[in-house]
């Protein structure tokens, strides 16, 4: 929503300050308008692969969205590994294969939808709890384990971002490309009268700008957008990790849910109180 708000500020500065002094159908060069989005579709597709364009239209979508990562999730998610632990510490890591064989029949993580509709989140955690139940890793491999899943999925994330941007980066160049056509056009047609000589020029220079405003007042905030989701998202996993850690490690559920609300954001870390409240509620 805040990036329709941006636009419509954007259209009024550039759009309603010079329709105060100017003609806006000065502005109106429809082959102008549709080079510049030839040279920009083009562009994306030649630089970018099948796998790559599909990951960038999937994720589009979620610049107009609001972050779901927030206070109330991250209670949950809290909430919920110290459950698991719980269990774990009072019955023993097998007790907690058929949960994370299947989370979706389980009764622990199907008390929690917010969680689980964060699938790529879930699937970090049981495959982490499952490595716990099953195999030999100490606490130090399975760090080293989970950091290089965290720097994967980073980069696989912020990949869709990166080359919005870029797209972006690209359309001043486009629209100087569209400018220097029309200059071309005006160059044949020098015999005409200066006033049909400047419609002309005009026109080309639309381009320009038309070129500048897109990429700076339109793609470039998708593309920050983007990114923002993707550090807001990556934050879930070093939650996880380090709760998983502090419980490999020996600590206390209680003070192992306490590790992993320390490494949240300020804006969305609930205090040791509003934590420790949630969790006694919740075991009643």
């Amino acid at each position: 929503m805040l990036l329709i708000v941006g636009y419509l500020i954007v259209l009024a500065a550039a759009i309603g300050t010079y329709a105060v002094h100017g003609s806006l159908m000065a502005l109106w060069v429809p082959l102008e308008y549709l080079a510049i989005f030839g040279l920009m579709v083009g562009s994306f597709i030649a630089g970018n692969g099948g796998r790559t364009m599909k990951a960038v239209l999937k994720t589009l979508p979620s610049a107009l969205k609001g972050s779901p990562y927030g206070k109330a999730l991250y209670m949950d998610l809290l909430a919920l590994m110290y459950e698991i632990l719980a269990k774990v510490r009072k019955e023993g890591l097998m007790s907690i294969e058929n949960d994370v064989d299947d989370p979706d029949s389980s009764p622990l993580f199907t008390k929690y939808p917010g969680v689980m509709a964060d699938r790529h989140a879930v699937e970090f955690l049981t495959d982490y709890l499952r490595m716990m139940v099953g195999g030999n890793l100490n606490a130090f491999e399975i760090e080293n384990l989970m950091d290089l899943e965290i720097e994967t999925h980073h980069q696989e994330a912020h990949a869709p971002a990166h080359i919005v941007a870029k797209t972006g980066d690209a359309l001043p160049a486009f629209g100087i490309v569209v400018a220097v056509m029309g200059v071309v056009n005006v160059m044949g047609s020098v015999g005409e009268p200066p006033a049909v000589l400047g419609k002309m020029i005009g026109g080309a220079l639309v381009g320009t700008f038309l070129g500048i405003l897109l990429s700076y007042g339109f793609v470039q905030p998708i593309a920050g957008q983007l990114e923002q989701k993707v550090e807001e998202g990556g934050k879930i996993y070093q939650c996880i990790k380090v709760v998983l850690l502090a419980s490999m490690n020996g600590y206390a559920p209680q003070v192992a849910v306490e590790f992993g609300r320390k490494v949240l954001f300020s804006s969305d870390r609930p205090t040791f109180s509003e934590l420790e409240e949630d969790l006694k509620a919740r075991r009643k």
